[in-house]
């Protein structure tokens, strides 16, 4: 089968889905992924085709922060998601007889797939369904809420969501000729697949029947990568050192954040090995080794702990090697995240990146490393992990469909 996988966003949103295209490369189908330009070397260098969606997720987080008004920064959203609209399409008419979807552009998914006559399932990173049994990420207030509570918190997340594509949708449905009146086409994904471990979330029992948890979609590492010598020396010269990353977050607070984080690993005592990401971190200190992209699954299993901003991916990553974290969160699902972590056992209480201070972050760092349940209780979940194959019931849905196509 020709399968598209479609997703927007920061390189979070985009990398497990090498993963998975690699997966199903390998069952023998042709796969394309449609994301934005910046992704495209990543994509092409994990042997998948790509197909092009216009937007910047790094420029618009760094409009958002410099807009001056509510309407600003409405303004910028509905042009990145018209945008996102016309992309969609456009990658989904270059041909496929299967659409993947992340849940950011489902509904834009939905109804290019409808207008053209093609199947779509849900491919989503994060928990995508309200449940009695937690609030969504992304939820406005998390504090006791109930079961019922929780249920319309996840409800007022999915009508946000919504709400940030309806127009885009509408406009798509009039340019595909497709009636206008239509309920969430998002809500018509089905059936929808979860890439996270239900070691780390469970299945809700009052979801859908067709919504599963099926297990976490890893990055495939580029072909013939291999890591810097300056890290493997680096790695070589002293005891495990720690992580520290921030991803897709904190763009234009690279200085800033450099300080904080040179100050933190002195008052922990401890080396660390600082990556970039798009804040842009350097390092300071013989102690300190900054570095840009770095798979994490090669990466995270020589430290000694993973400090992040507790995005989807970052957490997988942490969680799949074993090591315990220190969750620095910022937005969107990493509140979340963050909490799930420490919830599990393998983290001390997060450190909202608001409340990020050297001393705190140094402290963190410090409990993180001294208590020895963190690093017993990540190891146990490594080893549960492992032995999951997430991409499995995925597979054999679309074998199934393409026997029955």
């Amino acid at each position: 089968m020709r399968i598209l996988i479609i997703t927007a966003g920061s390189r979070g949103d985009v990398a497990p889905f090498t993963g998975l295209g690699r997966r199903l490369l390998d069952a023998g189908h042709q796969v394309a992924v449609a994301a934005h330009p910046s992704f495209e070397a990543l994509i092409g260098g994990c042997g998948l085709d790509y197909r092009p969606v216009p937007g910047d997720a790094q420029g618009l987080i760094r409009d958002w922060s410099r807009a001056a008004s509510r309407e600003e920064v409405q303004a910028l959203t509905r042009a990145y998601a018209d945008g996102l609209a016309d992309g969609v399409a456009e990658a989904v008419a270059g041909g496929a007889d299967l659409l993947l979807t992340a849940f950011g552009p489902a509904a834009l998914s939905r109804t290019a797939g409808e207008a053209l006559g093609v199947p779509v399932i849900g491919t989503y990173l994060v928990p995508s369904f309200a449940t009695r049994r937690f609030p969504l990420p992304n939820a406005r207030n998390t504090d006791g809420l109930g079961p019922e509570g929780n249920l319309a918190a996840g409800r007022d997340v999915l009508r946000r969501a919504e709400g940030v594509f309806a127009g885009a949708v509408t406009r798509l449905r009039a340019r595909l000729g497709l009636p206008a009146a239509v309920p969430s086409a998002a809500a018509d994904v089905r059936p929808v697949f979860h890439g996270f471990s239900p070691l780390v979330v469970p299945r809700p029992e009052d979801w859908p029947s067709w919504v599963e948890v099926a297990g976490y979609w890893w990055p495939a590492r580029p072909d013939g990568w291999q890591p810097p010598a300056e890290l493997v020396d680096f790695l070589q010269a002293g005891p495990p050192p720690v992580f520290i990353g921030f991803g897709s977050m904190a763009v234009g607070q690279g200085e800033r954040l450099s300080k904080l984080v040179a100050a933190a690993v002195e008052r922990a005592g401890v080396r660390a090995v600082v990556q970039a990401g798009w804040a842009g971190l350097n390092g300071c200190g013989a102690d300190v080794l900054a570095i840009g992209d770095v798979p994490h699954d090669w990466l995270f299993p020589r430290t000694a702990a993973v400090v992040h901003h507790a995005g989807a991916g970052t957490t997988a990553a942490g969680l799949r090697a074993g090591v315990p974290a220190v969750p620095v969160p910022v937005m969107a699902d990493q509140p979340f995240w963050a909490s799930r972590l420490h919830e599990l056992g393998v983290a001390p209480r997060p450190v909202p990146f608001q409340d990020l201070t050297a001393e705190a972050l140094g402290d963190a760092i410090t409990a993180c490393l001294s208590e020895p349940t963190h690093r017993r209780r990540a190891t146990e979940l490594a080893r549960g992990i492992a032995a999951e194959d997430g991409t499995a019931s995925l597979l054999a849905h679309i074998g199934s469909q393409k026997a029955t196509g």
